[in-house]
């Protein structure tokens, strides 16, 4: 029987303080003698629930041994997404075990095992120049004013906890390897090994110290002279301090929503916030994280002189459009090109077309499909000889904003004088052409002159900062040395 705090106390008082027998409290108070007898002493209190803890009879050492095992290999195979659940275990049980019990029986008892082996760490330390850990981390920017999600790569020391982020469009192979790349340039050395998961980028196959890495990142650790270690699977602990940093960037960088023009201004956002990181001092450590980076990077290895490329490189043919494919979308090159073969070199973020070793254009790198980004400067050549394309051409119309075009076709010389306007576009910009549309009084009819006119107002100063002198001093000179010298009489 379970009481209240109130009959306790009557209880309590009757026998402590009266002296009463327990039959009598019993009696006075209406309830058991086993209850008087459980309360009256004070060796029980009502408040107080013991578990139920009785075992239940199926579940035997045996058992109890065979759950413990599927347990222990999940942890030995570390395969997240392959694990025995309870209802597995249950099945296994009754399969090979002959088990008679119910299935929420043996979901107590894992659960309970599980219970009984909480996760530990070792508290780890590092010398300087010793290691770095790896990364990468998702957050949400406007780029261009249009959310989208973009991925970080995280680098950081393991002594002084100095940091490297750099944002990317994915995480493929050329972006973790030019991620690497500025890592180490950015601390000015390399540390001796490198501490990453398990990720496709990185693995070929296997994991943890049977990991085989991918070529190009064997590659890149031949030429930098790293180790590379290799995460257990769900193993996080293991580069708990760059895990750390992928949630201090998200809090501390990206809150507010940066909105930026594009990812090199979001990449410089990063990269003076990494700086200035040096001046922090974490807890527990005597000096600042730049403090300690400069005893770290003392102990770095040295960078060698060339530079690892990164890049994806293909060679390709230019189409009659002057674009070249590549990765399922098309960049476009100047005209002159067009039939020639030409050398891609795709990274992270950006793509750079060369021809014979000079480099003729260069985009921001395009994910998805079937994706076409176009230069109007690589078309206008093209344009002067066949202007009348000009108001329906896809580079035009991609780059030019339609106020501009509109007023292109009140020129008097039609599409050729508007094939000269999208030149000055080329040289100065569409803001700036339509900051002259602006000026340009309303019943002013407009040619290419007048805005040339304009254009080169404005690149005048006003007003010159240059001192005029409007003294000369002109010194006298003696004409008699001409009479001497051709033997004029005096």
């Amino acid at each position: 029987m379970i009481i209240d705090v109130n009959l306790y106390q009557k209880i309590r008082e009757m026998y402590t303080v009266h002296q009463m027998s327990q039959r009598a409290i019993a009696r006075e108070l209406k309830i058991s003698r086993n209850t008087v007898r459980k309360y009256c002493k004070g060796d029980n209190v009502p408040w107080e629930r013991k578990e139920y803890s009785r075992e239940p009879d199926v579940l035997t050492p045996d058992v109890m041994d065979f759950i413990r095992q599927c347990i222990k290999e999940d942890e030995a195979e570390g395969i997240k997404k392959q694990r025995h659940t309870a209802r597995r275990i249950y099945h296994r049980l009754v399969e090979e075990k002959g088990f008679k019990g119910g299935e929420s029986t043996v979901r107590l008892a894992v659960q309970q095992l599980k219970d009984e082996m909480p996760k530990a760490f070792i508290p780890l330390q590092f010398d300087p120049g010793e290691a770095a850990q790896v990364d990468w981390g998702e957050a949400t920017v406007y780029l261009d004013n249009k959310k989208v999600s973009i991925n970080l790569f995280c680098m950081r020391l393991c002594y002084s906890c100095d940091i490297f982020v750099m944002a990317f469009y994915r995480q493929n192979e050329e972006s973790f390897l030019e991620g690497n790349v500025k890592a180490f340039e950015h601390f000015g050395g390399v540390p001796h090994k490198l501490i990453f998961d398990n990720a496709r980028v990185a693995v070929k196959e296997g994991f943890g110290t049977h990991a085989k890495p991918q070529a190009r990142y064997q590659a890149l650790s031949a030429h930098y002279a790293f180790k590379m270690e290799f995460c257990n699977p769900s193993k996080g602990n293991e580069k708990g301090l760059v895990e750390n940093l992928v949630g201090w960037v998200r809090r501390n960088i990206l809150v507010p929503v940066p909105r930026v023009k594009d990812i090199d201004e979001l990449n410089q956002i990063l990269m003076t916030n990494c700086l200035k990181y040096r001046s922090h001092q974490i807890r527990g450590h005597e000096q600042t994280v730049g403090q300690m980076y400069e005893i770290d990077k003392s102990l770095l290895y040295s960078l060698p002189k060339y530079v690892f490329d990164s890049s994806k490189s293909i060679s390709v043919s230019v189409d009659e459009y002057s674009t070249v494919r590549f990765d399922r979308n098309n960049y476009s090159v100047p005209v002159k090109y067009v039939g020639k073969n030409v050398s891609i070199k795709a990274y992270g973020n950006i793509l750079t077309i060369f021809y014979r070793g000079q480099e003729i254009a260069k985009h921001n790198r395009s994910y998805g499909s079937n994706k076409t980004t176009y230069k109007l400067e690589h078309y206008i050549d093209l344009l002067e000889r066949k202007p009348r394309a000009v108001f329906n051409a896809k580079p035009v119309k991609d780059h030019v904003k339609q106020e501009l075009l509109e007023w292109g076709q009140t020129l008097p010389g039609g599409a050729k004088d508007m094939v000269k306007v999208l030149r000055l576009c080329v040289d100065y910009g569409s803001d700036k052409l339509l900051e002259i549309k602006k000026q340009i009084p309303a019943g002013v009819t407009p040619t290419v002159d007048l805005i040339r006119s304009y254009l080169i107002k404005h690149s005048i100063p006003e007003k010159s900062t240059q001192k005029i002198i409007d003294t000369v001093n002109v010194e006298e000179v003696d004409l008699s040395i001409y009479d001497r010298q051709y033997g004029v009489a005096q």
